[in-house]
C-alpha cells in the first residue's frame, strides 16, 4: 500500500522561481533556530537533573571511610554492629528477605560504589580520572624494598631470536646513608644543633642557666654562620637555606630568642646585600612561562623567583616586628617579652635602613620607603636619627632621581596627614637632594655640540641610491651606540627632578601659608634658601612679600630672619636679576642684626651671614652704593672682635672680598675725614650713618690676636689687602671662600686649629759645676768637709773659738 499523499501542496517550479532568495534564506535560518532552541532546552533540563542528583548525593553520608582504621578500632566497630543487629527485631522480616540482603551485602560493588556519582557502575574508562584521584588520597605506606643493581650479561641467541641476559645484585644499604641529605645537589646539609636541654624536673641555678644560655647561643651562631656561608658560596643551589635561616626568626627558647633573632636579622641583611642582582626582577608573563627555554635559563628563573619570594617574606617579618613594637603587642608570648621588643625593633629598623641604601634598584624598594618614612617622625630619637641618616645617604647617592621622587611623595603625604605636626628633622632631610648638582651637570652637557644627521633632501642631493642605503644603516648604528653609552636619558632626569622640586616647594609653600608659627618654619626657610635658585619666576613677587612680612612681624628669631634674607638674595642673584627690585629693607635688616651676634650659641649663625654677604655685596656690587658697602665693612670689623676665631677669619675674608669689589673702601684705612658729619654707630641705616668719617681701628687690635690666621688677615687688611708683596696672603688662604675658612678653622671637640705648640721645660737636667757660694771661706770649708772621710767627727767648738779670736 502506497504511503498517504501529503495534503500540503508542493510549490510548483514557477512559484519557486517567484520566491526570492532572501525569503528562502530566512526560512532556513528560522528552522535552524528552532532546532537550536529545542536542543538548548534539553541540555538545560539534563543539567538541572544532574544538579539535583548531586545535591542529594552530597547530603548523604558516605558509606566507607577513606583511610584504613586500626585493628582495635575495626574490632570494636564490628562488635558494635553485631550488637546492633542482634538488638533488632527479626520477627518482622521474612527469611527470604534476610537471605537476599545477606547476599547483596556480600557483593563488593554494592558496598564500595560511590553514591555521589551518577555514572554507570561499569563505566571504567569514564571514571579513570576519579579512580586516580581517589588513589592519590590513600596514604602511602610502602614497605622498604632492597635496592637491586642489575648487571647486564652477554645475550644469547635461540630460535626465537636474541635473548638479553642479566642478573640482579642486592645492594646492602648502610645505616649512615639513611641520614644523608634529601637534596642530592647539596654536598652538605646544615642541621641546626639543639642546645643541651636540662633534664625535666630539675631546677638549675643561675650560673647553670647562664652557662646553658652561652652554649645555646654559640651553637646558634655556628648554625647561622654555616647557613650564611653556604648561601653566599653558591646561591643558585642553596636558595633553600635562606628559608631555613629565615625560619630561625621563630626561635622559641625564651632565654636566647631575642639574641638569636637579632643575629638572624643582621645575617639575612648581609646575605641579601651580597646575592641580590644589580637589576629589578620582573614577573614572567604567561607567554614566557609557556615558552621552552634552555636549562640554564630555567635554572636562573627559578633562582630569581625564589630570591624575590624569600626577600618579600623577610621584609614582611621585619615590618611585622616594627608594627608589633609600635602597637605595643606582645607577639609570641612564650619567647619574647614586651620590654625586649624595643631592642628587637631597633635592629629591624637598622636592617631596613641598610637595605634601603644598599639596594635602591631591587624589588620592594618603595615598600621599604613606605615603612621607614613614618619612623622619621618617631618619638625615639635613635630610631628617628637612623631613618633620617639613611634617607640622606639615599638622596646623596641617587643619580637618576627615581628613589628621591618616591621618598619625597611619601614625606609630603606624611606631613599633610599629620597636619604639619612633624619633627623638623623630617624636612631638613630634603636638603640632601642632589638636584642642584644635576642641574649644573645638565647645563654643561647642554653646551656640548650634538651630532647632526642628514635629512632626506640632503641625502637625495648629495648621495647616490647605494650611498643613501649605507648612510641610513650607519646612522641607525650610531643611534644604537649612543643609547647604549647613555646610562639614563637626560629627559628622564630632568622630568624626575622637576617633579621632585614641585613637591618639595608645595610642602614649603603650604607651611608658609597655613603654619607660619610652627616649629617647621626654620627648616622651611632653610630649604627655601637652599633651593631658591631653582624657584620659578612666577612665584618671586608673592614669595618676597611673604618673607618681608615675616621679618617685619618680629616673631622670628635671628636665625630664621637670616634664612629669609638669604632666600631673598639668592633669588635676586640668580634668575631674579631681571627683576627691577631694590631690597633696601633686607639690607637694613641684616645691618641691624649684626651686633646681636657673639661668641656664644649665635656663633654658628655667622655662616649664614657670610652667605648673605656674598650674595648682597659681591654678586650685586653694581647695584650697591659705596656708602652702604663702607657701612657694612665697618660693622663687620667691629663684629670680628667678639666672636670665635673661625668666625673672625670668615668675617675678615668677607671684608677682604668687599674691599676688592669696592676699591674706594680704603678710605677707612686713613684717619682723615671724608666729608661732613660724624659716624653714627647706633644708626641702623647703612646709607645715612656716615661710615666714610671713621677708620678701621679694629684691625690694629686684631694684629695682637692669639690666633695666627686672624693676625695674618688683620695685617693684610691694614695694608690695603694687596695681592703681592710681604703683606699678601698665602695661596691656601687667598683662594678659599669665607664659608670654607669658617668650616676649616672651626673649633671641634675643644681642639685648636692650628695646634698650639707645647711650652718648653724650664727644669735643669743636671747641676752646673763650679763655685756656687758667694763666700770663698764658706766654699773652702764646704769642700773640705766633703773631702773628709765618713768616720771623722766634726769639731764645731774649735771653729767657733778660732772665729772669736779673730774678732
Amino acid at each position: 500500500m502506497a504511503p498517504p499523499r501529503s495534503k500540503k501542496r508542493r510549490p510548483s517550479f514557477r512559484r519557486l522561481m517567484k520566491t526570492s532568495g532572501v525569503k528562502l534564506d530566512n526560512k532556513m535560518k528560522n528552522r535552524q533556530m528552532k532546532q537550536q532552541n529545542v536542543a538548548k532546552k534539553q541540555r538545560k533540563q539534563q543539567r538541572r537533573l544532574r544538579q539535583a542528583v548531586k545535591g542529594v548525593a552530597a547530603g548523604m553520608p558516605r558509606p566507607l571511610e577513606t583511610y584504613r582504621k586500626r585493628p582495635e578500632e575495626e574490632r570494636q566497630q564490628q562488635e558494635q554492629e553485631e550488637e546492633f543487629l542482634e538488638s533488632l527485631p527479626t520477627d518482622m522480616m521474612e527469611d527470604d528477605d534476610l537471605q537476599q540482603m545477606t547476599a547483596m551485602a556480600r557483593h563488593a560493588s554494592f558496598v564500595t560504589r560511590d553514591l555521589s556519582s551518577c555514572g554507570p557502575v561499569h563505566g571504567g574508562k569514564r571514571r579513570s580520572s576519579e579512580v586516580v584521584r581517589s588513589y592519590e588520597k590513600v596514604p602511602r605506606k610502602m614497605a622498604r624494598t632492597e635496592e637491586k643493581e642489575v648487571i647486564h650479561l652477554l645475550p644469547i641467541k635461540d630460535k626465537r631470536g636474541v635473548v638479553p641476559q642479566s642478573i640482579e645484585k642486592v645492594v646492602e644499604k648502610r645505616p649512615d646513608e639513611d641520614e644523608e641529605d634529601e637534596d642530592p645537589a647539596d654536598g652538605h646539609e646544615v642541621e641546626p644543633p639543639r642546645g643541651a636541654e636540662p633534664p625535666r624536673g630539675v631546677e638549675l641555678t643561675a650560673e647553670q642557666r647562664e652557662e646553658l644560655r652561652a652554649v645555646t647561643i654559640s651553637q646558634r651562631k655556628l648554625t647561622i654562620g654555616a647557613l650564611g656561608s653556604a648561601i653566599i658560596s653558591d646561591p643558585f643551589s642553596h636558595m633553600k637555606r635562606v628559608k631555613e635561616l629565615r625560619g630561625m626568626l621563630m626561635e622559641t627558647d625564651p632565654s636566647v630568642a631575642v639574641t638569636v633573632r637579632k643575629l638572624v636579622m643582621v645575617s639575612l641583611t648581609e646575605v641579601f646585600k651580597d646575592i641580590a642582582p644589580s637589576y629589578r626582577i620582573r614577573p614572567l608573563t604567561a607567554e614566557e612561562k609557556a615558552a621552552k627555554v634552555k636549562k640554564e635559563t630555567q635554572h636562573l628563573r627559578e633562582f630569581e623567583e625564589g630570591l624575590v619570594s624569600q626577600y618579600k617574606f623577610y621584609l614582611e617579618d621585619l615590618e611585622q616586628t616594627v608594627r608589633d613594637w609600635k602597637q605595643q603587642k606582645k607577639k609570641r608570648r612564650q619567647a619574647v617579652g614586651l620590654r625586649s621588643y624595643g631592642g628587637l625593633a631597633e635592629v629591624a629598623v637598622r636592617c631596613l635602613c641598610e637595605l634601603l641604601v644598599a639596594l635602591p634598584h631591587f624589588n620592594f624598594h618603595n615598600n621599604i620607603i613606605v615603612i621607614l618614612v613614618p619612623l622619621m617622625n618617631d618619638p625615639a630619637s635613635q630610631v628617628s636619627g637612623m631613618c633620617c641618616d639613611a634617607f640622606r645617604k639615599l638622596f646623596q647617592q641617587d643619580k637618576v632621581g627615581g628613589a628621591s621622587l618616591a621618598t619625597v611623595r611619601v614625606i609630603s603625604g606624611l606631613v599633610k596627614s599629620l597636619n604639619y605636626n612633624v619633627r623638623p628633622e623630617v624636612l631638613r632631610t630634603l636638603l640632601a637632594l642632589r638636584i642642584r648638582e644635576v642641574e649644573v651637570k645638565k647645563d654643561l652637557e647642554a653646551a656640548a655640540p650634538k651630532k647632526k644627521f642628514m635629512n632626506l633632501k640632503e641625502k637625495k642631493k648629495n648621495l647616490s641610491r647605494m650611498q643613501r642605503k649605507w648612510k641610513k644603516a650607519e646612522e641607525q648604528l650610531e643611534k644604537e651606540l649612543l643609547e647604549a653609552e647613555a646610562s639614563e636619558s637626560k629627559e628622564k632626569k630632568i622630568k624626575l627632578h622637576t617633579e621632585t622640586l614641585n613637591i618639595v616647594f608645595l610642602v614649603y609653600f603650604r607651611i608658609l601659608k597655613k603654619a607660619q608659627k610652627s616649629v617647621l618654619l626654620p627648616a622651611v626657610l632653610e630649604g627655601l634658601a637652599n633651593f631658591a635658585h631653582l624657584i620659578n619666576l612666577e612665584f618671586f613677587d608673592d614669595l618676597l612679600n611673604v618673607l618681608q612680612n615675616l621679618i617685619q612681624s618680629g616673631d622670628l628669631t635671628n636665625k630664621e630672619s637670616l634664612y629669609c634674607i638669604q632666600t631673598v638674595f639668592t633669588i635676586l642673584s640668580g634668575q631674579g636679576d631681571v627683576l627691577n627690585i631694590d631690597p633696601l629693607t633686607f639690607y637694613s635688616q641684616l645691618y641691624t642684626m649684626l651686633p646681636a651676634l657673639h661668641a656664644g650659641s649665635p656663633n654658628d649663625d655667622i655662616i649664614i651671614v657670610l652667605r648673605c654677604l656674598d650674595a648682597m655685596l659681591t654678586r650685586r656690587r653694581k647695584q650697591v652704593s659705596l656708602q652702604r658697602a663702607m657701612a657694612f665693612v665697618k660693622r663687620l670689623s667691629t663684629l670680628s672682635l667678639h666672636v670665635l676665631p673661625n668666625a673672625s677669619v670668615g668675617i675678615l675674608a668677607a671684608t677682604r672680598a668687599a674691599m676688592h669689589s669696592f676699591p674706594k673702601c680704603d678710605f677707612l684705612l686713613d684717619n682723615e675725614i671724608q666729608g661732613s658729619g660724624f659716624y653714627l654707630q647706633e644708626l641702623n641705616e647703612p646709607e645715612h650713618c656716615n661710615a666714610q668719617n671713621t677708620a678701621l681701628w679694629e684691625l690694629h687690635t686684631l694684629q695682637r690676636h692669639y690666633h695666627p690666621v686672624v693676625r695674618r688677615f688683620a695685617v693684610h687688611l691694614s695694608r690695603g689687602a694687596p695681592s703681592d708683596g710681604s703683606a699678601a696672603l698665602s695661596v691656601d688662604l687667598s683662594r678659599r671662600s669665607p664659608v670654607e675658612l669658617f668650616d676649616d678653622y672651626r673649633v671641634k671637640d675643644m681642639t685648636f686649629n692650628p695646634p698650639v705648640a707645647p711650652p718648653g721645660s724650664k727644669k735643669k737636667d743636671h747641676f752646673v759645676g763650679g763655685a756656687t757660694l758667694l763666700d770663698p771661706e764658706l766654699q773652702r770649708r764646704f769642700e773640705s768637709v766633703l773631702a773628709s772621710p765618713e768616720d771623722t767627727q766634726l769639731d764645731f767648738t774649735a771653729t767657733h773659738t778660732h772665729t772669736a779670736a779673730q774678732h
